[in-house]
């Protein structure tokens, strides 16, 4: 195979594989910015995979699978901001309460439906969101240097490029506009948001459910982009992978976007390494298929203790009296 087109479907999978990653680093970048840790992006991007695979089975209708996963992320979404803020429990226990039961729901939902051991059925060309191809940009794949990089950008779903403007948006929401400024004053210090006559609550439920619609998003890409139909466990740890890049980022926009890039990179780079020989010996597809949660594991150990979380992150808030 050419290098040159190797680089480019490298690449162009890199940007693949790191969509649903992103979309959960943003997820988890709006809840935690203002106080509310989200373990639960996990749980919500299966359950909303479940959702979109299922409803785009039933209805032959990637949008409606859209419509689905998004309501159905939001519900548990909605569920941990009742339980972090109105209940003051344990958020770290919620989310992994919310874990386990979309782990399960999703098991038991897809064998009374489908009948199929948890999987939905395969989805049809018009159940699934396509690649899309930028019109005039082919005309760029035969020349040198511009090829690759009209290669990398051209053929991706729908969803890949409201992905791309999502990343700005966030950045430029969170430090420019008052609604982000604010959200971001909770996530410091909700007693002075609360004296300014701010409601707290009503600002940390509103980043709950932009988590919960990042979250729907990042599900139905999975399910009816990166993949045509719903297994189990088919997240396969990406909301962990994309807490480690919140917290190695530090809570900010652009470098959360690096990172998941990385994670990106080393699952396509597996792809396409799986069966490669170095010196004679073939590497065994376990250990390429590791090394992205090796790096989680490392950028935790490395870089938790020097990250600075929200300082009211993870503390429910209670109005003085």
């Amino acid at each position: 195979m050419d290098w040159t087109v190797l680089i480019a479907e490298v690449l162009s999978s890199t940007i693949r594989m790191s969509v649903p990653l992103i979309l959960a680093c943003l997820a988890g970048l709006w809840s935690e910015r203002s106080g509310i840790v989200d373990i639960g992006l996990e749980g919500k991007m299966l359950a909303a995979a479940f959702a979109a695979a299922s409803a785009s089975a039933f209805y032959g209708s990637a949008w409606i699978g859209l419509f689905f996963a998004i309501a159905v992320s939001l519900c548990f979404a909605l569920i941990h901001g009742y339980a972090s803020i109105n209940q003051r429990g344990n958020q770290v226990v919620s989310g992994v309460a919310i874990n386990m039961l979309a782990a399960g729901l999703a098991v038991v939902l897809g064998n009374e439906w489908f009948r199929e051991g948890g999987r939905t059925p395969a989805l049809p060309p018009e159940g699934r969101f396509m690649s899309i191809d930028i019109p005039g940009i082919s005309a760029l794949y035969d020349m040198p240097v511009l090829g690759i990089f009209a290669k990398i950008v051209s053929g991706h779903s729908i969803i890949t490029y409201i992905t791309v403007i999502l990343v700005p948006l966030t950045a430029w929401a969170l430090a420019r506009t008052r609604f982000g400024l604010r959200l971001r004053a909770v996530g410091e210090n909700p007693h002075a948001v609360d004296t300014a006559g701010i409601s707290v609550a009503l600002l940390r439920y509103k980043a709950v459910i932009i988590a919960g619609i990042l979250c729907g998003l990042a599900g139905a890409f999975i399910s009816t982009s990166l993949s045509a139909s719903f297994v189990r466990d088919m997240t396969a740890g990406r909301g962990f992978m994309a807490l480690a890049a919140l917290i190695f980022a530090n809570w900010r926009a652009w470098p959360a976007l690096y990172a998941c890039l990385l994670f990106g990179f080393l699952q396509a780079s597996g792809n396409y390494m799986q069966g490669t020989a170095i010196g004679g010996v073939t590497i065994p597809v376990q250990f390429i298929n590791m090394l992205p949660y090796v790096l989680t594991v490392v950028l935790l150990a490395g870089f938790i203790g020097k990250s600075i979380p929200p300082k009211a992150s993870g503390i429910p808030y209670t109005k003085d009296r």
